[in-house]
């Protein structure tokens, strides 16, 4: 068995849990690759220690539809910390499972988070000195989709 020169996975390190509210899909149509849509992030909340705060309206999630059901994700948006702070967040990803779960979960039904699958990698950035390390670092979200919201558990990974 090789054993990698750096010993090992990365660790993830908790960052907080991101509560983006959205408002309902817009659709732009067909494309040869799958249906074109947005969702409008309309506000939220952080939570972490200390990283909280809350969640800018103004965001967009832009999503392709791809013909074997597999949701791709490129949402950009804005947190309001609590400290003052902007940060800035781009988080690309997938979403996918089972045709029928991933409709029960577009009806709006509550659905167990391990039914899917909902994942993103996301980068930041900032002028906020008390937080200028997240410009160089990566984070992974693990996700969950509500009605009304897309909830992220967010973790850096050292």
């Amino acid at each position: 068995m090789h054993t990698h020169p750096n010993e090992g996975a990365p660790g993830l390190r908790f960052l907080c849990r991101i509560t983006a509210r959205v408002a309902p899909v817009v659709s732009l149509g067909m494309l040869p690759w799958g249906e074109r849509r947005y969702v409008p992030i309309v506000g939220g909340t952080v939570e972490g220690e200390p990283f909280a705060g809350d969640v800018v309206a103004g965001g967009v999630d832009w999503q392709v539809q791809r013909p074997d059901g597999t949701l791709e994700i490129e949402a950009q948006y804005v947190l309001r910390l609590a400290d003052g702070a902007l940060v800035e967040v781009e988080s690309r990803g997938y979403r996918h499972g089972p045709p029928e779960v991933m409709q029960r979960l577009v009806a709006g039904e509550a659905v167990a988070p391990g039914e899917y699958y909902f994942r993103t990698a996301m980068r930041f950035r900032t002028s906020a000195a008390q937080w200028t390390h997240l410009n160089s670092v990566l984070a992974l979200g693990k996700a969950i989709r509500r009605p009304d919201a897309a909830v992220l558990d967010v973790f850096l990974v050292e």
